[in-house]
């Protein structure tokens, strides 16, 4: 399962480099920011990824223990946020989604996914 979602990760941040690409603005409103944005599932897999200058890279594994942006979450409910099926705002409210970090930094989780 971990390569699984290491691939799916992998997905994530392919689509937002080239969302970031075709879209000045949004590169353009992430230019100068660097956070690290961890992914930490309850199976006890963790991921890494930089965010540096409008583009995610860096992706690895284990996550580092401490970063700007966390994200906690189940496989299960991680899949249905990739693939839309629950927006971010629905699985914090039911507890399936615990997002960790500055105001700032849990906004522009928004725009990650």
């Amino acid at each position: 399962m971990t390569d699984d979602i290491a691939q799916t990760i992998a997905s994530v941040v392919d689509r937002f480099n080239r969302h970031a690409a075709t879209h000045p603005k949004v590169a353009e409103e992430l230019a100068g920011r660097q956070r690290t944005i961890a992914v930490r599932l309850t199976d006890g897999s963790s991921y890494a990824v930089d965010l540096h200058d409008g583009k995610l890279e860096n992706l690895r594994s284990p996550s580092p223990p401490t970063v700007d942006v966390s994200l906690r979450t189940d496989v299960a409910t991680f899949r249905e946020l990739v693939n839309k099926e629950i927006g971010p705002m629905k699985a914090i409210v039911t507890g399936r989604l615990k997002l960790e970090g500055s105001l700032e930094d849990k906004l522009l989780f928004r725009k990650l996914l």
